[in-house]
């Protein structure tokens, strides 16, 4: 198979959350990794659906786009799903023209290296106390917020 079509990562357990995408290759800054695919529909829909994870319902796999409408990797998602976020992160999840969503290396991942983003979540209203734990980070960097949401 030829590199270019080695696949940038695999999915395997996460000390961050539950599984994570690992890089199996070095991977250069501005690399388009992978495109965040899934079912796209409205909030309201995507908000009736239950929890991915019952034992965790604040668990997503939803990203929000521009116009409103969202990108449920809860169905027909890929990998991309694993990604876990990160306050200090080595990826950028950029919503492109045609309403594509690519996670692309911010600077360059050596193989081993968990991928990971800012989810930047967002909730109505200022955050409460309680909104910032359900959406609790663990990423364990220097600049950790504490939390998922864009605060």
């Amino acid at each position: 198979m030829p590199a270019s079509k080695k696949p940038y990562f695999s999915i395997r357990s996460s000390a961050t959350h539950g599984h994570g995408a690992f890089a199996v290759r070095k991977i250069r800054r501005g690399t388009r990794i992978v495109e965040y695919q899934g079912k796209r529909t409205s909030w309201k829909k995507a908000l009736k659906r239950p929890p991915s994870d019952p034992n965790d319902p604040y668990h997503t796999f939803i990203f929000g786009l521009d116009n409103g409408k969202v990108i449920d990797a809860s169905l027909d998602g890929n990998d991309a799903r694993w990604i876990n976020h990160s306050c200090d992160p080595n990826c950028e999840a950029i919503e492109e023209e045609d309403g594509g969503v690519f996670i692309y290396a911010m600077r360059t991942i050596q193989p081993g290296e968990e991928l990971n983003y800012d989810y930047r979540l967002s909730v109505d209203g200022k955050p409460s106390k309680k909104e910032r734990k359900r959406y609790a980070c663990h990423c364990g960097s220097e600049n950790c917020r504490g939390t998922m949401l864009d605060v």
